[in-house]
């Protein structure tokens, strides 16, 4: 390679870091460098497609924190709590109703967010079209969370106290606030 290609590469590959540098650099103004340019500017690709598969992207920390256990988390820890075939049975009914709704609700928040980016791309939106817009946005994700909210708060009952005492120390709770006694047990 000859030195002017590998100095137009070197200035290339400078180049091409800034945007993250920048990012990364502390400074207020580009915080959201690099950004810009995102299919919905509220979701990365990533949350696009958790909210498409109907993961759930954290929506129920509020019950997973507080000793209410996740059907995702329970199934993939089957083995370790001792599932009963019962409860294996119950709690995956659980998470494919859970999912199913999931899936069907992730693309309205996504919708959403996507008018509310193209009413500002457009420039013609005015204070009642953006309370509108964020107000649906807000509603999708409201419906959202409490799908998955309420499968921890359905699964919970599914599982002994000791299950759940194991849940929250596997899960990294134990010991904590997060791993409290409910009257349901």
């Amino acid at each position: 390679m000859g030195i002017l290609t590998r100095a137009t590469a070197a200035i290339f590959g400078l180049l091409m870091s800034v945007p993250a540098a920048l990012a990364n650099s502390g400074l207020p103004h580009a915080h959201y460098a690099g950004q810009q340019d995102r299919a919905v500017s509220t979701l990365s690709a990533e949350d696009i497609e958790a909210l498409k598969a109907g993961a759930g992207w954290g929506l129920a920390r509020p019950a997973e924190f507080n000793g209410y256990p996740g059907p995702r988390h329970i199934l993939d820890m089957a083995d370790e709590l001792a599932l009963s075939p019962e409860q294996r049975d119950e709690i995956t009914a659980l998470f494919d109703r859970m999912q199913a709704d999931a899936q069907r609700l992730g693309p309205d928040l996504i919708a959403a967010e996507t008018a509310l980016d193209e009413a500002f791309r457009a420039g013609t939106i005015d204070a009642e079209t953006l309370r509108a817009r964020v107000a649906a946005a807000e509603e999708a994700r409201s419906r959202l969370r409490v799908v998955h909210m309420e499968a921890h708060l359905a699964a919970t009952p599914l599982l002994t106290p000791h299950q759940r005492h194991l849940y929250n120390t596997l899960r990294g709770y134990a010991g904590s606030a997060h791993d409290m006694h409910h009257p349901h047990q």
